[in-house]
């Protein structure tokens, strides 16, 4: 969306080999001297990483919202990435968040009855984060 103001810090464009991407659209980018890399023929996985946040994304939040511009596109993203990097368990992690300072070690079963749990809405209610309180 905002390309042209990154576009001198781009070297390469990865992209797979579907047919939507014309000969033109390579062209918008060839001529700011950006490479275009194309994915294996007939490799599924090769682009793995990238479909599992797309499809993380989609679950999650695109298809539980309705998004009505780009300004709003970006402030839902932000908030977003700050809950999945900062809050959202990851079990590759034992279920600590990726910005996490903590060593990775389970975590302690603790008593709910002893504690008292507070619940903040993230946009508008679509996720809930709880934390303990004091």
């Amino acid at each position: 969306m905002r390309l042209a103001r990154r576009l001198e810090s781009l070297r390469l464009l990865l992209r797979d080999r579907d047919s939507k991407y014309t000969r033109t659209f390579d062209a918008v980018f060839e001529a700011d001297d950006v490479e275009i890399l194309l994915s294996p023929p007939q490799a599924p996985k090769a682009n793995a990483i990238c479909e599992r946040v797309v499809g993380t994304l989609r679950r999650e939040l695109l298809d539980r919202m309705l998004i009505y511009n780009e300004a709003h596109a970006r402030a839902v993203l932000a908030e977003y990435i700050r809950h999945y990097n900062g809050h959202r368990p990851h079990q590759s992690r034992q279920q600590l968040p990726p910005d996490s300072a903590e060593p990775a070690t389970p975590a302690t079963v603790t008593s709910l009855q002893a504690h008292r749990i507070r619940r903040q809405r993230l946009l508008g209610g679509l996720i809930n984060q709880y934390e303990r309180t004091a």
